[in-house]
């Protein structure tokens, strides 16, 4: 250890702080008992216990303590950093410490709440934290962030419902936005949806919408686009595009991403053999134009999910299956319609629908999954064979039109997630950085979703979530410039061999390999010095990184380091 670590473990003022969380912490763990276990420890000159350390009266508690005994180290054990950390931050800021000379230990999630039945063990565990943090808080240094300049303005990508209504909204709130839309026309998937249950038109709506978009100052549109390359980061993102055959570079400081979705074609059901077999989607365009022929109509749920290559549910089928059926009674109250289902999923108060359809003489048969329906076409007729769940037998349907409720696909989402350097899930949609806390949000900063890129979703829910996408685009468009974190890798040029593993490694594309060039001089033999040598280092750019330290642990020689958790740092077990 270093003569100054040993001098700043000498000196340092530190003041702990518990919190109870409510009952959430202190039914569980004593915490009164907590904070007076904190004080035995060498320069811990202060500890108290809160009933609410992140309430109003408790921040300020915190400050109050700060000032009055002079500390300059913090450690707070409460809740878990994802929603707390930044707070407790800001309230040291303001008090004239360094933010990064704090830590917080998450006594609620590892103690309290992972040993709800066993206090002792939720005691003592938060003992050892305590003593952990505070061993490594005296060896904290202050870090100070790098702040960068914002190109006011957004990239939206897609021109569907999601987009437009993502760009409108940011539009309105006086910020610049490009849309670009792979497609010769805006509108995306809706432009093919005529209906919906309840009242509105989705036309209409569409229609008014574009047209508010193509007349906005604000909103420039790029359509039959093909995204050549995205580079850069939060506040400063450079993306080349081609359209009708030119290539144009967009700037932007946010990006939100609206790529909408599909519908699954099938290879189930003898679909494409025969024009009497169609999607729901089909149907529906049937409908509008009137061309729906017969008296019976069958429908089946589930065609390409819920299976082993698409263990998901498409979530939406259900509901278009019912809307349809609805819309055929209305046109037809004398329509035979039966749904052939393993299970109907109508979310919320669409329930009332699937009620509807019933009253009005919608069918209803439920079939195992591990007998699916079986579809023949004899002598130009249409029959579907089933086995009926509630009357345990088969039951043979002759119809005029089947109609498959096929899956719900993610666009081609493959080639754009590497470009912006963002997850996918398992099924291919984009994957948000976290379903509670960050929904709209990917990991990389500055990048949003909306739509049906993020999973299946009904028009009013699009519309909701690409408004809260503008929303959180707009917290950054607003600054002038942006804080990078502080707690970001660093290399020792010195140590490094170049080997990229680190480079390979990071998922932020925040290391890059140069050239160093030494020069030697051969004073014996000529006088003018030459390069021998070049060396390959790896650097880190700041802006990129996100202090994950997933770089440290491969490189070979130990030339990396992460700020805030230096091995010292961490290593430093205090034990009283």
């Amino acid at each position: 250890m270093s003569n100054k670590e040993e001098n700043k473990e000498e000196s340092v003022r530190i003041g702990t702080f518990i919190c109870l969380c409510g009952s959430k912490i202190g039914s569980v763990i004593d915490c009164k008992l907590l904070a007076d276990f904190a004080k035995t420890f060498p320069d811990v000159i202060y500890s108290e216990d809160n009933l609410f350390a992140c309430s109003e009266s408790g921040l300020a508690s915190i400050k109050n303590a700060i000032e009055k005994y002079n500390l300059e180290r913090v450690v707070i054990a409460a809740c878990t950093p994802s929603t707390h950390e930044s707070l407790f931050q800001n309230t040291i800021r303001e008090s004239g410490i360094n933010p990064y000379l704090f830590a917080l230990v998450n006594i609620r999630d590892q103690c309290a709440w992972a040993h709800m039945s066993e206090p002792e063990k939720a005691m003592e565990k938060a003992k050892e934290l305590i003593a952990l943090n505070v061993s490594r808080v005296k060896l904290l240094e202050p870090i100070y962030e790098t702040t960068v300049d914002i190109c006011h303005s957004a990239l939206v990508i897609g021109g569907g419902i999601a987009g437009l209504t993502a760009a409108l909204s940011l539009g309105n709130q006086g910020f610049n936005s490009c849309i670009i839309e792979r497609e010769k026309e805006l509108g995306g998937l809706v432009r093919k949806i005529h209906y919906i249950l309840g009242t509105g038109d989705p036309q209409e709506y569409l229609k008014s919408l574009i047209e508010q978009v193509k007349n906005h100052k604000r909103i420039k549109i790029f359509t039959n686009v093909k995204i050549e390359e995205i580079n850069g980061f939060i506040g400063n993102f450079s993306t080349l595009i081609k359209y009708n055959g030119r290539k144009k570079e967009l700037e932007s400081g946010v990006i939100i991403v609206a790529t909408g979705g599909r519908e699954y074609k099938p290879r189930e059901f003898l679909y494409g053999t025969d024009e009497r077999i169609i999607t729901q989607l089909e149907l529906e365009q049937k409908i509008v134009a009137d061309q729906v022929k017969g008296q019976t109509i069958a429908m089946i749920q589930c065609v390409g999910s819920r299976n082993e290559e698409r263990p998901n549910c498409s979530r939406i089928c259900c509901v278009e299956a019912i809307k349809n059926a609805l819309k055929l009674k209305e046109k037809n109250p004398r329509l035979n319609v039966c749904i052939l289902n393993r299970d109907i999923h109508t979310y919320g108060f669409k329930e009332d629908y699937y009620n509807e359809a019933r009253e009005k003489g919608v069918i209803f048969i439920q079939f195992d999954e591990n007998f699916e329906p079986i579809v023949n076409i004899k002598t130009n007729k249409l029959t579907i064979t089933v086995k009926d769940v509630l009357l345990n037998e088969r039951v043979t349907l002759k119809t005029d039109l089947i109609a498959l409720s096929s899956a719900f696909l993610p666009s081609e989402n493959m080639e754009l997630s590497k470009m912006l350097k963002v997850p996918l899930d398992k099924n291919g949609f984009f994957l948000e950085a976290h379903v509670k806390l960050r929904p709209l949000d990917f990991a990389t900063s500055g990048i949003f979703l909306c739509g049906a890129a993020q999973w299946p979703k009904f028009i009013d829910e699009t519309i909701s979530q690409a408004l809260g996408a503008a929303s959180r685009a707009g917290t950054i468009l607003s600054k002038e410039k942006i804080n990078i974190v502080g707690s970001v890798a660093e290399i020792d040029e010195d140590m490094c061999i170049g080997c990229g593993n680190c480079r390979d490694l990071c998922a932020y594309n925040a290391i890059e390999i140069g050239e160093r060039q030494s020069e030697y001089k051969a004073e014996d033999i000529i006088q003018e010095p030459i390069v021998e040598l070049t060396w390959y280092k790896s650097k880190v750019l700041q802006a990129f990184c996100k202090g994950c330290g997933a770089c440290i642990d491969v490189c070979p020689v130990g030339a990396l380091s992460l700020k805030h958790f230096t091995f010292q740092q961490i290593s430093n077990n205090f034990t009283k």
